[in-house]
């Protein structure tokens, strides 16, 4: 398999800790996140939006968009229930990191971390910061009476919202004020075979 990957992308990481933890080898092609010159060339025919993390599967076929390729990987797996309800619930939550935590969270942290145009971050700071602590807040809401996103269980859910809450920092976010976001990270790095983001 290969991975068509970037080491600081968070939703790279999503793929990689769910690769590490269910034990499946991969060879990785770096892709970088701020010179996109030449992703055409390289993702063209793969993924026609261009984006990373794009994988190659053995028989040749492309699956890009993070969470439909944590989703690939978890069915039949401890990752994802079984229980339909369960499994709507994880990709509640997948969508909710997409479209409510992502846009807000992730971007901070590129702008201002890694965009060399830090000036960007200052431009849209108070509507990236309003967005990503609503983002938190509602994690926090939820987390504060279980231990895990959906059924008390570790799943994808977790991985996909993990991915950048646990660099929140880097978009200016401070957790100091999410006392079940921490623990939570906590019980997130405790799982088996869990790897680092710059591993």
């Amino acid at each position: 398999m290969l991975l068509y990957n970037s080491a600081v992308s968070g939703n790279c990481y999503k793929v990689r800790l769910l690769l590490a933890q269910l034990g499946i080898g991969y060879e990785t092609v770096d892709v970088s996140v701020v010179d996109r010159s030449n992703r055409a060339e390289i993702l063209g025919e793969l993924n026609h939006g261009l984006r990373v993390p794009t994988l190659v599967l053995d028989d040749g076929r492309p699956l890009a968009e993070s969470n439909a390729i944590l989703w690939y990987f978890a069915d039949g797996t401890a990752y994802l229930s079984e229980d339909p309800y369960a499994r709507a619930q994880a990709l509640q939550w997948m969508f909710f990191e997409q479209y409510s935590h992502e846009p807000y969270v992730a971007v901070a942290r590129f702008l201002l971390a890694y965009s060399g145009q830090p000036e960007l971050f200052e431009r849209r700071r108070e509507r990236l910061l309003e967005g990503g602590y609503a983002a938190l807040d509602a994690m926090e809401r939820h987390l504060e009476r279980r231990a895990f996103l959906v059924a008390d269980r570790y799943s994808i859910a977790d991985i996909a919202l993990y991915a950048y809450t646990h660099v929140a920092d880097e978009g200016d976010f401070d957790l100091a004020g999410y006392p079940a976001i921490r623990a939570w990270l906590g019980r997130v790095v405790a799982q088996p075979g869990h790897v680092t983001i710059d591993s």
